[in-house]
């Protein structure tokens, strides 16, 4: 393949802002999509983040698909249910954003391990930063199984060969985390000015 399996992201994300610096729902829809081929390379390690994920895109595009010009912006979508005061919801796509970016958050930690700490075996990269992003919102259960699907990590070498294809990998892991990271601050800076929700629990 050409280029490591970070390229189609780093492609996508030079199209997630509109030339007035505005979050676009579709382009950074997209480049959450375009992480799960990474997600797969982990297998049965990650399937509930994956799930997960793939849940949170789904109900986000699907609303977007309802009204694309309506929802263009991808904050408008919450900023309608802030104002029908269904924002809070289990089911709501404001909900399903605040999971998206949580566990984009986990993803972005984790890349970073890999680069940085080099002697890491990846159990130890995905603990560690499992523990500083999605931790501190899941609830025994979820925490539970996250920590023993964690032991089924792949080796780390094998990984990284696997998801290198014939690019650079270490760099465009750095792009990826650089150049993604501020858009999920964007996410939680805007759910906590407009709902309050940055730090909602998993029930």
């Amino acid at each position: 393949m050409e280029g490591t399996v970070f390229a189609p992201a780093l492609e996508g994300m030079k199209h997630v802002k509109s030339e007035d610096g505005v979050m676009l729902t579709k382009p950074f829809l997209d480049v959450c999509k375009l992480i799960l081929p990474v997600i797969d390379k982990f297998g049965a390690a990650m399937a509930l983040v994956k799930s997960d994920i793939g849940g949170n895109i789904t109900r986000l595009e699907t609303k977007y698909l309802s009204n694309p010009t309506k929802y263009n912006h991808l904050y408008s979508m919450v900023q309608e249910e802030v104002d029908a005061k269904t924002a809070k919801g289990s089911s709501s796509c404001t909900n399903g954003l605040l999971w998206l970016t949580r566990a984009m958050d986990f993803l972005v930690a984790l890349f970073r391990n890999l680069i940085e700490h080099q002697d890491w075996a990846m159990s130890q990269a995905c603990t560690d930063s499992y523990s500083k992003t999605l931790k501190q919102w899941h609830g025994w259960l979820a925490s539970s199984s996250f920590t023993v699907a964690m032991k089924l990590a792949p080796d780390r070498k094998k990984f990284l060969d696997v998801v290198a294809g014939s690019g650079d990998i270490n760099s465009d892991i750095e792009k990826f985390c650089t150049t993604f990271s501020p858009f999920l601050e964007e996410n939680h800076k805007f759910l906590q000015a407009s709902v309050g929700m940055d730090g909602l629990k998993a029930s």
